[in-house]
């Protein structure tokens, strides 16, 4: 499976990266390379989790566009 996430840099200089399309699956890092390694490991979990849970594995996003 394949996931879009977000990364972003919180104000102390760690790399936070989001899974949007799995609610709270959320990881950090170090370095972008370490959060992003991190963030592998969160998707997989919380598909275990939301699995067990009767939950639906994602829910949908969609990508919209705004005029500026």
């Amino acid at each position: 499976m394949k996931f879009l996430v977000t990364i972003d840099r919180d104000e102390d200089g760690i790399w936070v990266v989001e899974c949007p399309s799995i609610p709270g699956c959320v990881s950090q890092g170090q370095t972008k390379t370490e959060a992003l390694a991190n963030i592998e490991e969160a998707i997989q979990l919380c598909l275990e989790v939301r699995a067990e849970c009767g939950y639906p594995l994602t829910i949908e996003t969609r990508q919209i566009e705004i005029a500026a």
